[in-house]
């Protein structure tokens, strides 16, 4: 089949639905559109909304986090951090039970070519992150939003940098390179962290999105101003006729389409359930804290290595995110992750204050092999999957958005997706 007849295929007149609004979701909405498709999106809440996980990430492009948190060492670390006020990993220990066969999968991948499988997958999906969020919002008035930048990593000292040299390895394997700023010279670059911290790594080519939430409204209203249907409503099932998709079942009704793309997040693969492939994926709850009217504005995004956090200058405020919670998707927010970001932020950047403070908590989509899940789902055609980015969902949505609109369309994509096929799971894997 020529290219033109894919693409006369893919177009049958029928929409194309999208359930999740999330970044993923509003991305591939675009793409898709710009392929000439009518788009249905649908999801709970609306795009940007403060209940979605878009709205209350690190708002760092950070194209170098390829490396997954199942480093070589981390079974003999967590149990020591879950009893330690001042490490970022909790859990809510009655949730344990229901935890306990994910995360024993999930701890399988400590080992070191586990982790350089992971960072390679991950590298193809988050490692131009400025650039694929550029190309989204062009046109689009989400321009503003997307902000070059550096992307700043905090240590005590020479030594605590050391610490990291595994992942520090599997970067600079896959291309990225840093300024080293010591003593004197990192006080000279940013004065506003203590002088407790005396090393960093300054990893140039990054970005951040200054307004997370609104950056994601945009992008949706622009998606809306060009014919998408924005449909807010719970998606109950996927229709089938015949091993293919024929609809969605949302809000007590059936919608018809031609294909659908499943981005919801956290909640995905109770969808993915329905028609029987079971995606092994938990909750990796995260929080943050907006600092509003902030005495002091660090210049730009900073991952705090002693307290694995991330530090971001935004719209009218500084941003604390990070921390590690297990405890599914229904439970209320802890009180102890906010008490260690507001410790945290006092060490790393003594005397600072603020004249109000907004808390959040939210979901990230965690698979056990730390690999997101793109590609048509296995025995259902017509029905595609954009899910699981773990901590990188921000910064890899844009690109997840642009392949997912290829596959849909019918052209293949100029990298191999087989580390991410839905497939891996259909057997139990």
């Amino acid at each position: 089949m020529s290219e033109s007849d894919r693409l006369s295929a893919a177009h049958d007149g029928r929409p194309v639905i999208v359930v999740g609004a999330g970044i993923v979701g509003v991305a591939t909405a675009i793409w898709l559109q710009r392929d000439g498709h009518r788009v249905i999106l649908i999801d709970r809440v609306d795009p940007g909304d403060e209940a979605s996980t878009s709205y209350g990430n690190g708002g760092v492009l950070a194209s170098c986090s390829i490396v997954p948190v199942t480093v070589p060492g981390l079974m003999r670390k967590a149990p020591k951090m879950l009893f330690h006020r001042d490490e970022p990993l909790f859990l809510k220990w009655g949730y344990l039970p229901r935890l306990a066969p994910w995360l024993r999968r999930y701890l399988r991948h400590c080992k070191p070519d586990e982790a350089r499988r992971i960072a390679a997958a991950l590298h193809a999906i988050i490692g131009d992150s400025l650039a694929d969020h550029q190309a989204l919002a062009a046109g689009t008035g989400a321009e503003k939003w997307v902000i070059p930048s550096g992307f700043l990593f905090l240590y005590r000292d020479r030594r605590h940098f050391a610490e990291d040299a595994f992942e520090w390895s599997v970067r600079r394997a896959h291309g990225f390179t840093w300024d080293e700023l010591e003593g004197a010279a990192l006080q000279a670059y940013d004065s506003v962290y203590g002088d407790h911290m005396q090393f960093a790594a300054d990893v140039p080519g990054h970005g951040r999105i200054a307004d997370p939430g609104r950056y994601v409204r945009d992008l949706a209203t622009h998606a809306a101003a060009n014919g998408a249907r924005i449909l807010r409503a719970d998606v109950e099932d996927i229709a089938r006729e015949g091993g293919r998709v024929s609809g969605v079942r949302a809000g007590g009704e059936t919608i018809p389409c031609s294909k659908v793309v499943i981005a919801a997040g956290a909640r995905s693969h109770t969808l993915t359930a329905k028609f029987g492939l079971q995606v092994p994926l938990e909750s990796e709850r995260g929080y943050h804290i907006d600092l509003w009217g902030a005495s002091k504005m660090p210049k730009t995004p900073t991952m705090v290595a002693s307290g694995k956090f991330v530090v971001t200058p935004m719209e009218g405020r500084l941003r604390l995110a990070g921390i590690v919670e297990f405890g599914g998707l229904d439970a209320p927010p802890s009180r102890a992750p906010f008490a260690l970001l507001r410790r945290q932020i006092k060490r790393a950047v003594p005397g600072i204050a603020w004249q109000e403070a907004r808390e959040w908590m939210g979901h990230r989509p965690a698979i056990v092999d730390s690999i997101p899940v793109i590609g048509e789902a296995p025995a259902l055609t017509g029905a595609y999957l954009g899910f699981g980015h773990h901590h990188v969902g921000l910064t890899g949505g844009a690109k997840t958005g642009r392949l997912l609109a290829q596959l849909v369309s019918g052209r293949a994509p100029n990298i191999d997706l087989a580390p991410y096929a839905p497939s891996r799971f259909r057997a139990g894997g």
